[in-house]
């Protein structure tokens, strides 16, 4: 299991775009992956899952990947999140 914690730069928060990329980048692995956010869980490879989670500006959310292919999972989730949010 990998995780890492990220402060959201974004001034919009985690909106439909970025969210619409990183559910496609999410379902390049077979690995689960799911963030956090205020104590609520949601799954990155559902739009409206992520959606749910109302992540703004300033938060910091935590993404957690287990799977087959966790260590490429991870490291390309934490590189989406710095440069797209």
């Amino acid at each position: 299991m990998k995780t890492f914690q990220y402060t959201i730069r974004e001034e919009l928060g985690m909106h439909a775009r970025p969210a619409g990329l990183i559910l496609q980048l999410a379902k390049e692995f077979r690995s689960s992956i799911i963030v956090s956010n205020k104590g609520n869980v949601g799954d990155l490879k559902r739009l409206m899952s992520v959606m749910g989670l109302d992540i703004q500006y300033q938060d910091t959310v935590t993404v957690t990947v287990e799977g087959p292919d966790e260590d490429v999972a991870a490291e390309e989730m934490l590189a989406f999140f710095e440069e797209n949010l």
